[in-house]
């Protein structure tokens, strides 16, 4: 079923990206209705109790408990991963430099606001200690509020939900297989555009792949740990790039707390890598050897180019 969602999404945005735009708007005007709507009836009609918000146990550290942090936050910063996604189709947007900081900042800020009050909702509704090792939490919650039957709905409708990510991902993961191809380092048919639909077809085929091979490769869970993790090197490196780029009078961008906003990311950023590894050692080594394998990619292509 999962790879057959991702044929047709591929099929899709193989159409253009007009067509494909449109499709993807409809999906999230969707999701953000669908979870607009479970937090407003959640808390207005909905079974709960403010006081699961409180906790019965005193907290304490200890080195199981940051490794059980490292992870959840993983999953936090993971949830968050594709704030930064605009940037990938700047080449196709009217007037990128307008569009794109606000597009940034307002999603992200709708998406704060979304994910604060979902999961108000979730502690709202079931206690605490029922939410431990529960993957469908929006099922449990819905059965929780509104009876047995909405839990099954709802977690129908989540799922759904979740094609506006998956689509969203065909949009734009293949425009970074197409950019470093179009710059002699990927191979060229990622750089070939479809004459009728102007899109990097071939991209988008590669992408669908490389998906259904992850999809076959392991558990739900375990694809997430090591998506989790990949997608966690890269923000730091990213970052330790301005650095670079500042001293070698690259950059002159105003960046507002530079360089202790900078050095904070990092650290924050590489403690987490570091407690998931330690929690999850298979799927994080895997992300470690997936990342690595492409340094002697990225200097064969290099060695190569023209």
């Amino acid at each position: 079923m999962a790879i057959l969602i991702i044929l047709i999404f591929t099929i899709i945005h193989s159409r253009g990206v007009i067509f494909g735009s449109k499709v993807q708007n409809i999906l999230t005007i969707l999701k953000v209705v669908l979870i607009t709507g479970l937090i407003v009836a959640g808390f207005t009609i909905g079974d709960g109790d403010f006081q699961h918000l409180t906790s019965a146990q005193n907290f304490h550290f200890s080195f199981s408990g940051w490794k059980s942090i490292g992870l959840s936050l993983m999953f936090v910063m993971f949830a968050y991963s594709g704030w930064n996604s605009a940037t990938y189709i700047g080449s196709e947007i009217k007037n990128p430099r307008k569009v794109i900081p606000a597009s940034l900042l307002i999603s992200t800020a709708i998406v704060m606001v979304l994910y604060l009050f979902l999961n108000l909702f979730f502690v709202y509704v079931v206690p605490t200690n029922e939410l431990i090792g529960v993957p469908e939490i929006a099922g449990l919650a819905a059965g929780k509020a509104f009876g047995n039957m909405a839990e099954t709905i709802i977690s129908l409708l989540i799922s759904f939900a979740l094609f506006s990510s998956l689509s969203a991902f065909i949009i734009l993961g293949p425009r970074v297989y197409y950019s470093m191809a179009q710059e002699g380092y990927f191979f060229k048919f990622a750089a070939k555009v479809h004459a009728l639909h102007k899109v990097p077809v071939g991209a988008i085929i590669l992408q669908s792949s490389i998906a259904i091979i992850l999809v076959l490769s392991g558990t739900f869970e375990q694809i997430l740990v090591y998506m989790g993790f990949s997608l966690g090197i890269f923000p730091v490196l990213a970052v330790f790039g301005v650095f670079k780029l500042r001293l070698s009078g690259k950059s002159t961008l105003k960046l507002p707390g530079y360089p202790f906003v900078q050095i904070f990311f990092i650290l924050t950023g590489i403690a987490i890598q570091v407690l998931v590894f330690l929690e999850r050692p298979l799927e994080s080594t895997i992300a470690i050897l997936t990342a690595l394998s492409g340094v002697p990619v990225y200097y064969w292509f290099k060695r190569n180019r023209k």
